[in-house]
């Protein structure tokens, strides 16, 4: 029919410079039809797209939302006028050549604009759910679509040198060491952020620790190349996807998780005062309930030290902020020339850090306190005043 068309018009048209004429004459019929494409698409889409709106669920309106739609539209107008080329030019395929070859890049950047717009919604997707949003899926998508670039740029090479893209493959092949060596860190960041996503190893949002960066903070971005840590004095920290999997690093998601914060902190005993209760203090101590169910006769056969692990075992149980459910214990450690290290072992019910550090402070400030009253006392080393006293 195109063909049909064509031969009417040559037919028909006798005057001087008619090839020309005839030629001008089909371009714009071409351009007519490819914006009547352009416009019937649109309107389809749009369709399409109000359909999309109305539907319950809302993977769709992420993934085909107006940007996207509107990307496929683009493509209308090459694909009529690739269409068209041929068959209005049939018979002289050399003139319109070079306008085949423009086509033929412009629908081949289209379809690469619309697979990276889809790569780029399904990350969006993926981060507007709670469920979704802590994988580490950046990195994959941008690896995507630096391939989907990469490809395209292949087969556009081939359609201009007139070449299969295997051809061009085969002549990158010899400059494929430089390659390596150019986006080794791509290539590096891309197998990383896979482990990291296959593994669950870190999630946006996780708290971290990697002393080799100083990073100690909350993911804030996964990409390709890069970590982002938004450390606690609100600085930034930049660690490459490939040193978390090839170093250690500490999370915190699981304590966040479960609910459960440890405190593992000792208070130095001096030795010195380590005995027995006199009879005073017993009283004192009775009266204030903090024997527990130990009478006074059996206390006073009991070291000082012992009624006052007791003591504080009986103190952590009763407080609502500590679970009960976890590990929870008063030791001695190993004595050193500092005195001996009574250390409390206890989870925290509450994981905010601010919260946790006032829980923290408030069972210690208890410790301080308490401890004269058993007739203990803690070691502390000499101070300048400390030596102008004995003087």
């Amino acid at each position: 029919m195109l063909q049909e068309i064509t031969d009417f018009l040559h037919h028909h048209i006798s005057v001087a410079y008619g090839d020309v004429v005839v030629t001008v004459l089909l371009l714009l019929l071409i351009a007519i039809c490819s914006f009547a494409g352009y416009y019937v698409c649109k309107r389809i889409l749009e369709f399409v797209e109000k359909i999309i709106a109305r539907s319950e669920t809302e993977w769709d309106d992420d993934l085909l939302n107006s940007r996207f739609l509107s990307a496929v539209s683009q493509l209308a107008p090459a694909l009529v006028v690739k269409w068209m080329l041929p068959g209005f030019f049939a018979k002289t395929p050399d003139s319109v050549h070079i306008l085949s070859i423009v086509t033929s890049i412009y629908i081949l950047a289209t379809v690469v604009y619309m697979i990276t717009i889809f790569n780029s919604n399904l990350y969006n997707a993926f981060a507007r759910r709670p469920r979704l949003n802590r994988l580490a899926v950046k990195g994959i998508v941008q690896m995507l679509n630096l391939i989907t670039i990469a490809l395209g740029i292949i087969i556009a090479l081939s359609i201009i040198v007139g070449k299969t893209p295997i051809a061009i493959l085969t002549a990158l092949g010899a400059s494929a060491a430089v390659l390596s060596l150019v986006f080794k860190d791509t290539i590096m960041g891309f197998v990383a952020s896979i482990q990291l996503s296959v593994n669950d190893m870190v999630n946006v949002g996780d708290w971290i620790v990697v002393d080799k960066y100083g990073a100690n903070g909350s993911v804030l971005t996964i990409s390709l190349t890069t970590v982002k840590v938004c450390n606690w004095d609100n600085s930034i920290s930049t660690i490459p996807p490939y040193a978390l999997v090839s170093e250690s690093f500490k999370n915190y998601r699981n304590m966040q998780k479960v609910g459960a914060r440890r405190v593992e902190r000792s208070v130095y005993i001096d030795i010195n005062s380590v005995g027995y209760c006199s009879p005073d203090t017993l009283g004192r101590l009775s009266d204030r309930g903090w024997l527990g169910e130990t009478t006074v006769e059996q206390a006073s056969s009991t070291v000082n030290l012992r009624l006052f692990r007791d003591y504080l075992m009986s103190y952590l149980r009763q407080r609502p902020d500590i679970r009960k459910d976890t590990t929870l214990m008063v030791r001695q450690l190993q004595p050193t020339t500092q005195g001996l290290p009574v250390q409390l072992y206890f989870f925290s019910s509450v994981t905010k850090w601010e919260d946790f550090e006032a829980i923290q402070a408030d069972v210690f400030d208890h410790v301080y306190a308490s401890v004269k009253e058993f007739g203990l006392s803690l070691f502390q080393s000499p101070a300048g005043s400390d030596f102008s006293h004995m003087s």
